[in-house]
């Protein structure tokens, strides 16, 4: 089992940037294929982005293309959401998720993390 903690959210004004960041702990991070969902109020939670274990990128939510970028440091354990030219239509809360199941990683998920706030105001 792996142990997920997110971070990096916050309020940002539209067009604004944020980092969020994922630090696994527990099992070997590089056995893992990482991914981001996230869930806004009365919705339920989507698919963003996600990331092999050898850091080739799976692939993007068609709303978030061109604007946001994973990427992984395996020697941090750390999985990382570049989000660029951020909408109101944004605001989530943002969860990492771990698998050794790529198509897990990009579906349903596997281990999940607590969660964290993102809030884009217009």
């Amino acid at each position: 089992q792996v142990q997920l903690v997110e971070s990096g959210g916050g309020l940002v004004q539209a067009g604004g940037s944020l980092r969020l960041s994922c630090v696994a702990s527990g099992r070997t991070f590089g056995s893992y294929h990482m991914g981001w969902f996230r869930q806004a109020p009365g919705k339920e939670r989507e698919f963003v982005a996600a990331i092999t274990w050898s850091g080739i990128i799976m692939g993007y939510a068609d709303s978030v293309k061109g604007r946001f970028t994973i990427s992984r440091d395996s020697a941090k354990n750390t999985v990382y959401l570049q989000m660029n030219s951020l909408k109101p239509e944004d605001t989530a809360v943002y969860y990492c998720t771990a698998d050794s199941s790529w198509t897990k990683v990009t579906s349903t998920g596997g281990s999940w993390g607590q969660g964290t706030q993102v809030t884009v105001s217009s």
